[in-house]
């Protein structure tokens, strides 16, 4: 009889070999079932794929129950990927999932959005702190020539932090007027850059790096030549908006937040924005109309003319 562990290794092949699915999916995808291989292990439950059914999967709901909302919908999403994978392949006549009705509420939480003001702060923070290094050939200069790069491609293209480290040079125009994006699911978008200021740092950044990094084919690296990772990026983020004095949690996805909604708030359509983020469905763009209404609720407050009138005296 088939077993989790074997269903697990096909299924893990399946997603990126055949679906083409990224590393960090098949990572999170391998995590989740690891997790639910673990709960049968400690129950001495069998690991006979055919014997798990929706009691043994109502029995782990009442373990994942102490996690967050999103974290328990995507450990189930995971494990509903894997047994619609196991009945399309005639491992299993029927997924056990549909025989359950599974529904989880998760709380909508607005994301945090910088300001203009606030994004101008940290980049003045930024270009000031690139003024102060005197020696331009040091990697110091370097250094905070990439973190301004790195800011000014975040606000301009509102790219996930995963793309930013991924970019690759040669997906990036000679005249540096647009960048190649690969998102989830390994699609192509291509955004322009339009700004002079972020055209010119970019080609800066590139001069300074390819001196003694030619062979690297990531755009942005480290001191060893090696992709900036996620984390460096966090810190870098964090590190400049608390020099600013911004009072607010700021990640590389709040830069990705603001440049939505700050174009819905110059009027721009919500199905470009969709295409420019890399969504593949309007409805995950459709938060930013949320926080827009926080913003039109500002701006009827201070500016409509019914505050002019005075009838009631």
């Amino acid at each position: 009889m088939s077993t989790i562990l074997d269903a697990s290794e096909s299924f893990l092949f399946h997603c990126k070999f055949e679906k083409g699915l990224s590393g960090k999916t098949i990572e999170a995808y391998t995590s989740d079932i690891n997790q639910f291989i673990g709960f049968l292990n400690e129950g001495a439950r069998s690991n006979e794929i055919s014997k798990i059914d929706k009691l043994v999967l109502k029995e782990y709901l009442k373990r994942l129950s102490v996690l967050k909302p999103k974290t328990i919908k995507r450990k189930v999403a995971t494990l509903k990927a894997l047994f619609n994978f196991l009945e399309f392949e005639d491992t299993i006549e029927v997924s056990p999932f549909r025989k359950m009705r599974i529904q989880i509420k998760e709380p909508q939480k607005l994301p945090t959005v910088l300001t203009i003001t606030d994004i101008h702060k940290i980049l003045k923070v930024a270009y000031q702190a690139r003024r102060n290094v005197r020696q331009k050939e040091s990697y110091c200069y370097k250094e905070v020539t990439r973190d301004i790069t790195i800011l000014e491609l975040l606000f301009a293209t509102g790219i996930r932090v995963s793309e930013l480290c991924d970019l690759q040079t040669k997906n990036i125009g000679v005249r540096f007027d647009y960048i190649i994006v690969k998102g989830k699911g390994d699609k192509e978008r291509l955004i322009q850059i339009c700004n002079n200021e972020t055209r010119f740092i970019l080609k800066e950044y590139k001069l300074l790096s390819r001196r003694e990094n030619s062979n690297s084919t990531y755009f942005f690296i480290n001191r060893f030549g090696n992709p900036i990772s996620d984390q460096s990026v966090r810190f870098m983020i964090k590190k400049y908006g608390s020099i600013a004095g911004i009072n607010k949690k700021i990640t590389p996805h709040t830069f990705r937040h603001s440049f939505a909604t700050l174009l819905l708030e110059a009027g721009v359509d919500l199905t470009y924005i969709q295409h420019l983020l890399g969504h593949s469905s309007i409805t995950t763009t459709q938060i930013y109309t949320h926080v827009n209404m926080q913003k039109q609720k500002q701006i009827l407050n201070a500016k409509h003319p019914r505050k002019k009138m005075s009838l009631m005296r």
